[in-house]
């Protein structure tokens, strides 16, 4: 089918022009929020993952990560996420968004309990406003995760991640405030704190709570110094060694309690310090944490020509659903490429498999009832064609969706001379990509094409909006400034999208 002679030339872009803002790449924004516990106004720096062009697909929503020492890892946290989360290559975790806090007073809000001084870690300055953890865990349970889930698309999964101070409140978090949390990140974390008091207590309460549906990773910094070694580290008692002899401490009784259902898993990281140890941990635990998230797929998959595929997705999605606690789809852009894939091949049964699931995940989209239109159109199927077009266009108004509409249903193409089609005639860049396409007249019909694509040839049944011959899902507007065109509006299956007039 012509339908997918501009597909590739799209979908190479398509998740990268909505991630420039004014020529600017964005991954968050700073927020804030007047806290009453901490008697404080604190900033947060919030990461939303980019869902793709505003409108064209249905709203989603995403986990939470909790960042502490936010400002020290936030840009890391969301580009590994946004790595891992790609349905460009294997999924290895859920979109999701990064709330990072910033400190204001670290010793105070990270530290478990009041300490006069703990040698040789803490002296009297540093220890003099320790113990606000508590008070610091209930401004995030009763003031910012409210203020999150009010103002942005949260789902109920949570994760808490903090390194060094910051581990150790994940320890007192999980221990203290079990279910605040489905899942905990402790890198490197101070388990020396307090001559190893607090150590004894979290011990207690991994023996004593149950932890089920729980997940805790652990990640272990190599601090001793040269000379020291892991068997050596058995035996020694030194105060130099009392930071990760008390982690290990902790490994080890958290390994012996499986009783408690807690889902762990530890590593130690020998080529990493205190420093450096963050990354590696991060990667490593949400690998863990998700590791039912990502679905593997063969060459056989995507060439076998039943429904099977699209049985896998569904199975495995109602997997990820029950592990998460919430109803997880698969992308709706991605489904629809399947479904269009299919399409193209005129594998009719496999195409509609794809395009039924995604109407029953997202009833409330537009453009899975326009997709699924495209379907029966291929088909020749005008009555379910139109039925759905209708669908669509009464959850969104889509000029594209209304051209199709309007020649089912009796519009014809309209008759224009080469001298009227000469008018939309342009060179056309897209905004962000530097890619260019050009409009031209040629044998009296008005052409597209872009470098190294075939031509289509464009015909319009309402001016100044345009269609390819023989395609669905491709459309573009023109705006004119008197007879010649400045701006080109795209859409395509991936999305849509603006290109400027060249001058």
């Amino acid at each position: 089918m012509k339908k997918f002679l501009l597909l590739t030339l799209f979908s190479a872009f398509a998740f990268v022009a909505p991630a420039q803002i004014n020529n600017k790449i964005v991954i968050g924004e700073i927020d804030s929020i007047q806290s009453k516990l901490l008697n404080e106004k604190r900033k947060i720096w919030v990461h939303v993952p980019d869902s793709g062009p505003a409108g064209f697909y249905a709203k989603q929503r995403y986990p939470v990560v909790y960042l502490l020492d936010g400002d020290a890892h936030f840009s890391s946290v969301v580009g590994m996420i946004e790595q891992l989360s790609s349905v460009n290559g294997n999924v290895i975790c859920p979109e999701m968004i990064v709330v990072a806090i910033p400190n204001t007073d670290r010793t105070r809000d990270l530290t478990p309990t009041h300490v006069e001084s703990d040698p040789p870690f803490m002296d009297r300055d540093f220890s003099k406003n320790s113990g606000g953890g508590e008070k610091f865990l209930s401004f995030i349970e009763k003031e910012l995760m409210p203020h999150i889930d009010s103002l942005y698309p949260t789902q109920p999964y949570k994760m808490l991640i903090g390194h060094s101070f910051g581990g150790l409140l994940v320890m007192q978090a999980l221990t203290r405030h079990t279910g605040l949390f489905n899942a905990y990140v402790a890198i490197d974390p101070s388990m020396w704190y307090d001559k190893q008091r607090f150590l004894a207590d979290t011990k207690k309460a991994l023996t004593t709570k149950k932890y089920e549906g729980v997940s805790l990773f652990l990640g272990i910094a190599n601090t001793m110094n040269e000379g020291m070694t892991l068997l050596k580290l058995q035996k020694d008692t030194t105060a130099a060694t009392r930071h990760i002899r008390s982690i290990f401490d902790l490994d080890k009784h958290v390994k012996a309690s499986k009783q408690n259902g807690l889902r762990y898993q530890s590593n130690y990281y020998g080529d990493d310090s205190h420093g450096s140890v963050p990354l590696i941990t991060e990667y490593d635990a949400l690998h863990f944490i998700f590791n039912y998230y990502n679905l593997k797929l063969t060459q056989k998959d995507y060439t076998d020509t039943t429904t099977a595929l699209a049985d896998k997705y569904e199975r495995h999605f109602a997997n990820v659903s029950k592990q998460l606690g919430y109803k997880v789809s698969p992308v709706e852009s991605l489904i629809n490429g399947h479904g269009y894939g299919a399409l193209a091949n005129k594998n009719f049964k496999k195409a509609e498999r794809f395009f039924k699931l995604n109407v029953a995940n997202y009833p409330g989209s537009y453009n899975v009832y326009d997709s699924y239109g495209d379907f029966f159109l291929a088909k020749k199927d005008t009555a379910n064609a139109i039925a759905n077009f209708t669908k669509a266009l009464s959850l969104k108004e889509n000029p594209e969706t209304r051209g199709k509409l309007d020649e089912l249903q009796g519009q014809k193409a309209l008759k224009l001379t080469a001298d009227e089609l000469q008018k939309y005639a342009g060179e056309f860049e897209i905004a962000g990509v530097g890619m260019t396409l050009k409009t031209f007249v040629s044998n009296g019909v008005l052409k597209i094409s872009a470098p190294g694509r075939p031509e289509g040839e464009l015909y319009s049944t309402k001016l100044p909006e345009f269609r390819i011959k023989n395609a669905t899902g491709y459309s573009f507007r023109f705006e004119m400034d008197s007879d010649k065109p400045t701006v080109l509006h795209i859409v395509v299956p991936e999305g849509t999208f603006k290109a400027m007039a060249k001058k």
